[in-house]
């Protein structure tokens, strides 16, 4: 079978297997477990092999056009060159460990069908985007990952903070798809077609009349879908679906495709320096105040989200700098430890018994109770606070090593300012990322809150796919020096500067993290902590959200935890920061409010003054029919009357009318 048949199949097979579950979920409810991991572990395999095959070598180039689409031809076309290879294998990865761990996690839920069929859904929606050789085929694969992911964190509707964070996600990425699609429209007519290899070729060309309209239009997009600032805020919110979705959104899937996207088109981007510096500047306050943001949540799941943020921000300043090699290198690195750091944690939530126990203030206990996740949460936040040998250290100097070399005018891609604003907020970044990583470790598994019921063992569908993704968490990163074919040639490898930088600063961040929760704890009484009411028994987290939702009502404010280092560290940021420095606050009051005023405007004016030009008319023809109706009194004798006096006055008026005519 030949590697493009192959590169087909991919996407085809999650599809196949999403219809099949969506069918079969009623009638033959046996099926729906093996139609969701089979066909999602056979995509994975095959991508495997067409990376195998690709071999980080010429890209696999293939198209057909069914239809004629007028001046621009829309093609079915493959790209797959050595980084498209690679993200599918991560893809097919996450996405079947994502589907095993769903089997154990999510057994008694009445929905799993429906999530198990939307699952693969997005899964083949990730690969079509990965795979396609055509923009507007990959626009198809852009837009279905947006309304799974409405469906997805909207899983348990019966709760608002579900359906508000759905609706949230859905309208926050929609506000940067609109732009998107016209940059799309502008590239296209610049470069006379959709064809990826046609766009690169119109830019080595220079035929781009407008690059940076262009590239600005696309930014909104991919800030939108990879959670940028100022489109980030939804991304945190979304951690009110299913942890396992969590983990598929942001190690594999939809935060992934805008940073994807930006890297296959780095060119249109880099034809313009303003687009390059605005991306810089946006990765630099991305990556800062989503690690400002992390350290000062008690959500365990909103901690990672902020964290995504952040290293997706990392992702965006090595594009920045026109490195899409240390980008896609973090992409891959991050998928893995990130996938990691979310099933780890739904582990936590399920053993607790409870989605309470989200909030980390109130976690205690759990390191014996469940050792998989403890240990293999630990290699994740290692790999996550960049620590060597862990993949994140590698990838993470890949990125710091990028912004060094423009920084220094080595490369000149980019701006040199960009290089600087990267390299700084990384830096800082690196800090601020170790000294949360750290608070959410000693948190959770050092922990004084009330101790949970114990549950039992977990399933073994959950604790596998643990140990699995462990092992590219561990040793992704020691591959650096064999993937340089894989990402345009470019070494990849740390240097002595950015390495002595990135993790004397981690370490920092961490030892002094850690001084604080020892001082804390010094000063703070055991009974303080543990005195909250203990934490009712929930058969499944994720069975009853009613009971979710009423339990977290009767939790302490999470700001009220005496031993929690993120406040001491952010002092007077710690309430801002936990707030998201307001900007949805800004956003209603910038946007929301003055929607709201002027639809309350428009009806007004459709209810007073339109409605009452046409509830007159339909007043003014029934009173003209109870007049005419009150004439028609069935009397012959006042018919003739009414006849002779009508008759009468008009002689009159007639005569006058002469008269006057007369006298003219």
């Amino acid at each position: 079978m030949t590697t493009t048949t192959l590169a087909v199949l991919v996407p085809l097979l999650p599809f196949l297997g999403s219809v099949a579950g969506l069918l079969l979920g009623r009638t033959a409810p046996g099926y729906v477990r093996p139609l969701a991991v089979l066909p999602t572990v056979a995509a994975a395999v095959l991508a495997v092999v067409v990376a195998v095959r690709q071999g980080g070598g010429k890209a696999i180039d293939a198209a057909t056009q069914l239809t004629p689409t007028g001046s621009v031809p829309i093609d079915l076309a493959l790209y797959i060159d050595g980084f498209a290879a690679l993200v599918a294998v991560l893809v097919g990865v996450v996405a079947t460990c994502v589907q095993i761990y769903s089997t154990g996690y999510l057994r008694d839920d009445p929905r799993y069908p429906s999530y198990a069929a939307l699952v693969s859904l997005f899964t083949s929606a990730m690969l079509l985007v990965v795979y396609s050789g055509d923009l507007m085929v990959l626009l198809v694969g852009w837009e279905i990952m947006g309304i799974c992911s409405y469906f997805l964190v909207g899983h348990y509707w019966e709760t608002p903070e579900a359906r508000a964070a759905s609706l949230k996600a859905f309208l926050v990425t929609k506000l940067g798809d609109v732009p998107f699609l016209i940059g799309l429209f502008a590239l296209a007519t610049d470069a006379g077609t959709f064809r990826i290899t046609g766009v690169l070729g119109a830019v080595a060309r220079g035929e781009l009349d407008h690059p940076t309209v262009i590239a600005l239009l696309l930014l909104a997009g991919v800030a939108g879908k990879s959670a940028q600032f100022p489109l980030h805020t939804w991304l945190p919110d979304a951690m009110a679906g299913p942890t396992p979705v969590s983990a598929l959104i942001h190690a594999a899937t939809m935060v992934a495709a805008g940073i994807y996207f930006t890297a296959r088109l780095l060119p249109v981007f880099a034809a313009s320096a303003a687009a390059m510096t605005v991306l810089a500047v946006m990765a630099a306050i991305t990556m800062v105040g989503s690690a400002l943001g992390a350290l000062a949540q008690d959500d365990i799941k909103r901690v990672l989200a902020y964290s995504t943020i952040g290293q997706l921000g990392y992702m965006a300043g090595a594009l920045a700098v026109g490195d899409r090699g240390s980008a896609v290198f973090h992409l891959l690195s991050h998928g893995a430890f990130k996938a990691l750091l979310f099933l780890a944690a739904g582990t936590v939530i399920h053993a607790a018994g409870t989605n309470s126990l989200t909030a980390m203030s109130r976690m205690s206990g759990l390191a014996k109770r469940i050792p998989d996740a403890y240990w293999t949460m630990t290699v994740a936040l290692l790999a996550l606070a960049a620590i060597p040998p862990f993949a994140g250290f590698f990838s993470k100097e890949a990125v710091l090593v990028a912004a060094e070399h423009t920084a220094l005018g080595e490369r000149t891609v980019a701006p040199a300012g960009a290089g600087w604003t990267v390299l700084v907020a990384g830096l800082l970044t690196a800090f601020l990322t170790a000294a949360y990583a750290l608070r959410l470790w000693l948190r959770t598994f050092r922990g004084r809150g009330a101790e949970a019921p114990e549950h039992g063992r977990q399933p073994i569908a959950m604790t596998a796919v643990l140990w699995v993704l462990a092992i590219p968490s561990l040793g992704f990163g020691l591959t650096v020096t064999y993937l340089d074919d894989w990402f345009d040639g470019n070494a990849l490898t740390p240097t002595v500067t950015t390495a002595v930088l990135g993790t004397g600063l981690a370490a920092a961040g961490a030892v002094i993290t850690y001084a604080v929760w020892r001082t804390l704890a010094a000063r703070t009484p055991v009974t303080a902590a543990a005195a909250q009411a203990p934490v009712p028994h929930v058969a499944h987290p994720d069975a009853d959200p009613g009971l979710v939702e009423a339990e977290a009502l009767r939790l302490p404010h999470p700001a009220e935890d005496p031993a929690d280092p993120g406040r001491a560290l952010l002092g007077p940021l710690h309430g801002p920061a936990a707030d998201g420095f307001h900007l949805d606050a800004v956003y209603r009051k910038a946007f929301v409010r003055p929607v709201l005023a002027a639809a309350s405007l428009v009806r007004f004016l459709d209810r007073e003054v339109v409605d009452t030009y046409v509830r007159a008319a339909g007043t003014s023809a029934k009173g003209l029919g109870w007049l005419v109706r009150r004439a028609q009194t069935g009397n012959v004798q006042t018919y003739l009357s009414a006849l002779l006096a009508g008759s009468v006055v008009l002689a009159i008026v007639a005569v006058a009318l002469a008269n006057a005519v007369a006298g003219a």
